[in-house]
């Protein structure tokens, strides 16, 4: 493997000694430990950004399961170099926010920074993987552990629940992706992403082609919280504030939106695409803006600008594939909402997450997120209120922050696209900026609300829960870095037009891109008076009268039906289907072994007797059977008669003999049948089931009157009759059924030539089929691990659930 694959592995293997870290160094913070593998990482993939600044690739493979065509493939291009930079640099500033967040001696550290690395190593391998089924396992990942990380604190009812929410709507996005990605496959024949989007032309034309653009799309809206989707993020801000920064502002959402880049190559020649991906993704940005200004807990409000922000860079993206219908740089005008979408993904995992951060340290040294109970915090707590201001600044658009820039040309995009003459954007066209003009006000108004609420106005200490002061100098340097980079972004934002933009815009859109050339990327503040400019100035005017009158209309979210709501209706589905499988599951979960065998025999009967009456199966051929011998019949009816005395003898002493006396009948047979080895076996399994049988029973009271009537149950009868009659039917089939000549020759032939070995038996057991007899005894040995386990529990008498009994 090669040294990107090691760098995927690099965070679980890490992750396998965070525990020892933590036992080893009591009086250091693990947090110092982890820290080194990212700035590690993101230093050593800064290596490749001459490479994808020239529009090239790196790809390595290896060997995975080569039969199915599955190889864990890795490719480097300008946008998994793009994003990630991201998760290894955000990820750092995280790890390190984490050490003073985080108390060394109140908190599971091993825990969180286990299940943060191994969130890290799933989203590497999302970015950089080539093949689809690869993709998908690192996806499933990023579920599990982003799952476990929204429970760190998992005695909260609210964690817990936000926790499960995540996951049951992410991993239903991943399955649907998964089926997106097998019918992918099946049209181009491979799993490669690259090779599939040399295929795209010829894709388009598939019948297939628009259920598996539908699925995939399904995996990027759920992972990336695009509406109606977005309602499990809000309830994920109960995970501590470094995942809420890390997770839902840089890495995990983010995940969905690379995932629609990554296909838009393949997909975006299709009208579908550009309607589904745009009109979903500007829709929730003005849903998601307009329903964060009622909230009142400041994470509640980053939770609903995240799903905006998200909605924005996704409309971008749908409507930068129009780019994909011109064929050379003089259509670059188009092309502005794909690079307008790379740059506002780079700018909001700034400014978000500096957000977060400042959040959590309100939190941190306030007690509260409430913003009914802060207030003055300005004068108190004056670092934190500048990085606010940065970072709210921005994320409204104004100069001279980057946000403004990325804002504005995401103006740009809309208004281009209300001209143009395709996907009858003729017609529909004006709405594009229509509603990204209203989502952006909203967005003005939740920024100010950050900012102005919190820090101005009157100081409330009664209201909080510890006396407000400057968080410690070790809290503040991430935020600080991430504030100082919105500014130099936004001051200088052509550092990144060919570093980062310009690479991963064109593996974007590759067609458009003549050989040898690249995109235009000319970032700046000043275009003149453009329908841009005039829109910001809109935003800004409307947007100072809205928040400056927010308590004459904020009522208006009263009117609005609490119960029709997207939560309520994910509650109810999952109330409705926990009652459904609760009456199911009683129906049948009587508490009794037999009643169970009954359904399980009874389909055993139902299914092989209907395919064999259905199919025409039953065959009989006795031409090659010896003949039947006197001493066969004989023990054949010893063998009847110690049945049937099992069910009517009155002594379980009596039945357990005859039990016994029915295993050595079948084992005499084994032996009339020339199978030393099984019969063997047989006597082995009968004596030790006997003894232990004897064993048991020793304890039990007496056989009943009750039980000593027995009475002759037609129902069981004929279920015994039925399997009974059921495996023979199939024993004589397979046995006059010869589709092909018999293994025992091969196994004659090769048995001392390849295995070396003169016992066939043992040379099958062993050799042959090595890897059945390892599951059987890998089987065996966890039965025995359970079997002691329950010998050896013993409960306390303080026990929960003793005392729940009494």
């Amino acid at each position: 493997m090669s040294l990107v694959h090691w760098a995927i592995l690099a965070p679980f293997i890490l992750a396998i000694f965070v525990p020892f870290f933590r036992k080893k160094a009591a009086t250091i913070h693990t947090g110092w430990f982890v820290l080194i593998l990212p700035v590690v990482l993101f230093v050593s993939f800064l290596q490749y950004l001459p490479v994808t600044m020239n529009n090239n690739s790196i790809t390595h493979s290896a060997a995975w399961i080569p039969s199915l065509g599955i190889d864990f493939s890795v490719y480097i291009d300008g946008l998994s170099l793009l994003f990630i930079l991201l998760i290894t640099g955000i990820g750092s500033l995280v790890v390190l926010y984490s050490i003073y967040y985080l108390s060394k001696t109140k908190e599971s550290l091993q825990h969180f920074y286990v299940y943060l690395l191994m969130f890290m190593g799933a989203m590497l391998g999302v970015v950089l993987s080539d093949n689809v089924i690869t993709l998908y396992m690192f996806w499933e990942l990023t579920s599990i552990s982003s799952f476990l990380l929204i429970a760190y604190w998992f005695d909260r009812d609210r964690s817990r629940y936000g926790a499960l929410k995540s996951m049951l709507i992410t991993v239903f996005g991943g399955l649907m992706m998964l089926g997106g990605f097998l019918v992918l496959s099946i049209m181009g024949g491979t799993f490669s992403i690259r090779e599939l989007a040399v295929q795209a032309p010829d894709l388009y034309h598939h019948p297939l082609f628009l259920l598996a653009m539908i699925l995939i799309l399904l995996g990027a809206f759920t992972k990336s919280a695009q509406f109606p989707f977005y309602i499990w993020l809000p309830d994920a801000m109960e995970a501590p504030t470094p995942v809420s920064a890390y997770l839902h502002s840089a890495t995990m959402v983010k995940a969905g939106i690379y995932l629609v880049a990554r296909f838009s190559p393949i997909f975006a020649f299709s009208s579908y695409w550009f309607w589904i991906v745009s009109a979903v993704g500007l829709f929730t940005m003005i849903w998601a803006s307009f329903n964060a200004v009622k909230q009142t807990d400041l994470k509640g409000i980053l939770a609903y600008s995240t799903v905006s922000q998200l909605g924005l860079i996704m409309g971008l993206l749908g409507a930068g594939s129009a780019a994909l219908y011109f064929d050379s740089l003089d259509d670059n005008l188009y092309t502005a909402a794909v690079i307008a979408a790379i740059f506002h993904l780079i700018n909001h995992a700034t400014f978000k997450g500096s957000l977060f951060m400042v959040v959590g340290i309100i939190d941190h040294e306030t007690g509260t997120r409430d913003i009914r109970r802060l207030g003055g915090l300005m004068s108190l707590m004056p670092v934190t209120f500048t990085l606010s201001v940065i970072g709210a600044f921005s994320m409204a658009g104004l100069p001279p922050f980057n946000g403004f820039l990325s804002k504005e040309m995401f103006f740009l995009s809309m208004v281009q696209l209300s001209e143009l003459n395709l996907f009858n954007l003729e017609t529909w066209g004006i709405f594009f900026p229509v509603l990204a003009w209203i989502g952006s006000v909203f967005t003005f108004i939740y920024s100010m609300i950050i900012v102005f609420t919190v820090f101005t106005g009157k100081f409330q200490p009664e209201k909080l829960e510890k006396k407000p002061h400057e968080a410690p100098a070790g809290m503040l340097v991430s935020p600080i870095i991430l504030a100082v980079l919105v500014i130099v972004f936004g001051l200088f934002p052509n550092l990144l037009s060919y570093s980062l933009i310009q690479p991963a815009a064109a593996a974007i859109v590759p067609s458009i891109i003549p050989s040898g050339e690249q995109l235009d990327v000319n970032i700046y503040f000043w275009h003149g008076i453009t329908a841009e400019l005039l829109m910001t100035i809109a935003v800004v005017l409307v947007g100072i009268i809205l928040y400056t009158f927010l308590p004459k209309w904020v009522g208006l979210y009263n009117y609005f039906p609490g119960k029709v709501t997207l939560n309520n209706l994910y509650d109810a589905s999952l109330y409705t289907v926990e009652r459904g499988s609760n009456s199911i599951t009683k129906s049948y979960m009587s508490g009794f072994i037999r009643s169970y065998l009954v359904y399980i025999f009874a389909f055993f009967i139902a299914l092989l007797g209907f395919t064999l009456w259905a199919k025409d199966a039953f065959r009989y051929d006795a031409s090659n059977t010896s003949p039947i011998g006197y001493y066969e019949i004989g023990l054949l009816v010893v063998l009847c008669v110690a049945t049937a005395t099992i069910l009517m003898a009155k002594s379980r002493l009596t039945s357990i003999i005859s039990l016994g006396a029915v295993g050595y009948s079948v084992s005499l047979f084994f032996v009339i049948f020339r199978a030393p080895d099984l019969a063997l076996t047989q006597l082995v399994i009968e004596t030790v089931s006997t003894a232990l049988f004897l064993l048991c029973f020793y304890h039990l009271p007496k056989l009943s009157r009750h039980e000593e009537k027995m009475s002759f149950q037609i129902g069981n009868a004929l279920i015994a009759a039925g399997v009974g009659i059921t495996v023979t039917l199939i024993g004589i089939t397979a046995h006059s059924t010869k589709l092909f000549s018999s293994i025992n020759e091969y196994y004659i032939e090769n048995t001392y030539k390849k295995a070396g070995g003169e016992n066939m038996v043992n040379v099958i057991l062993v050799d042959f089929r090595g890897f059945d007899t390892l599951f059987e005894i890998a089987v065996l040995s966890v039965a025995a691990l359970g079997i002691y386990a329950l010998i050896k529990l013993r409960l306390e008498k303080g026990d929960d659930s003793v005392n729940e009994n009494k």
